[in-house]
């Protein structure tokens, strides 16, 4: 093969986007053949830009037994994600899923056994839409945290709640903000990259407590303002603030070890490197108020930000010369766990909740939620509260 034969499910926000990247030939190796919306009016945009260059569908799984593509990159509603990609997968077809792979862990963690049996069978690569991972500074702390040049990990302050969103926002689709249609709020929808990109530096904790506060600033039935704390195995914590409510929000990462500190914020890497572990000076300094001396450096990581462009053409590669995933499917489980646990603990008052998250009571308490919901899916809904991997 050298060329992937991509077909596009979804045609909203993300989805119109891929479809202009890739249909204006800015993803080498690849080429979209096929676009799929159950929406005529977004499939009436994507042939004005089209034309008879592609092929369209208003149902996914003929787009995906049509023999038109290799690939599907898809970009349809929360609680599909899963069905439709083991679905491509059993038809011999790569997969690039957008975030989050889906709502509840369960489900992913069958999705995954599939991908990992297809990749051994069949070599199909199966990723997953996390673009800031391409962004170099997050690249660069990870790579100090994981080569030990920063030191044990001790803290993890993220404040993100740049995130603002109008009650407009949340009226522009019926879909969004409920719990039957889109899964929760701003912890499954704004901030799964930066859930992700935590784990993705620091590591998974081993338990966390959450409050999750529900239609706090907007007439929403899901969850706009979050602050969680968590536990390491070593001792190590973790604190995570984010809400659609704020501005101008900020967003600000700082990460503490041993042998340093280093913020995130504008943009910007700073770290303090120390001249002496603070383990160390802890130890031997004979003066019971000095601190360790350091160095202020302003970080300068190699190359710039591809963004979702980056994650695309790296799934090309990975299809075409093997090139290995920045961003594997199998580990968007990661995020949706720490999430998971976050809406687990929320519901139970902030108690602590272990990691792996208790997909049992996680998947009663969604089910509920959903039963509650104010908007119902359209056919098939009661298969929603089910949770059993069918939609």
């Amino acid at each position: 093969m050298n060329e992937v034969r991509v077909g596009i499910i979804g045609i909203g926000n993300r989805g119109s986007g891929e479809l202009k990247t890739v249909y204006g030939k800015e993803i080498n190796g690849m080429r979209v053949t096929a676009v799929c919306d159950i929406d005529p009016e977004k499939l009436a945009w994507a042939k004005k830009l089209c034309g008879d260059d592609v092929n369209y569908y208003d149902d996914a799984d003929k787009l995906m037994e049509s023999g038109d593509v290799d690939a599907v990159m898809i970009a349809a509603p929360h609680y599909f994600h899963p069905t439709m990609g083991m679905k491509a997968l059993n038809l011999g077809l790569h997969v690039l899923s957008e975030k989050p792979i889906g709502v509840y862990t369960s489900v992913i963690r069958e999705w995954n056994a599939l991908a990992e049996q297809k990749a051994k069978e069949k070599g199909l690569v199966f990723g997953i839409m996390y673009n800031q991972r391409t962004n170099p500074l997050y690249q660069m702390v990870r790579e100090m945290i994981q080569s030990g040049e920063l030191g044990t990990p001790k803290r993890l302050i993220w404040i993100i709640t740049d995130w603002y969103r109008t009650q407009s926002y949340y009226n522009s689709s019926a879909w969004r903000a409920t719990w039957a249609l889109e899964g929760g709020g701003v912890l499954i929808n704004q901030c799964p990259h930066n859930i992700d990109l935590w784990q993705w530096m620091f590591g998974m904790p081993k338990r966390l407590r959450a409050s999750c506060y529900t239609g706090k600033y907007h007439d929403i039935e899901v969850e706009d303002d979050v602050t969680v704390y968590a536990e390491y195995e070593n001792g190590a914590t973790a604190t995570f603030i984010t809400t659609t409510g704020e501005a101008p929000g900020t967003n600000r990462l700082e990460i503490a070890c041993d042998n340093g500190k280093i913020v995130i914020e504008d943009g910007k890497g700073t770290y303090w490197k120390l001249k002496t572990p603070t383990s160390e000076h802890c130890k031997n300094s004979p003066d019971g108020f000095a601190k360790p001396e350091y160095e202020v450096i302003e970080m300068q990581p190699q190359g710039v930000e591809t963004a979702h462009k980056g994650i695309t053409q790296n799934f090309t590669n990975a299809i075409l010369h093997g090139e290995p995933l920045l961003a594997p499917g199998v580990e968007g489980i990661n995020g949706l766990t720490l999430s998971n646990a976050m809406m687990l603990s929320g519901s139970q008052d902030g108690a602590w909740v272990d990691l792996p998250v208790d997909e049992a009571a996680f998947n009663a308490f969604l089910a509920q939620k959903v039963k509650a919901s104010k908007v119902k899916p359209a056919s098939g809904s009661s298969q929603i509260v089910d949770l059993d991997g069918t939609y």
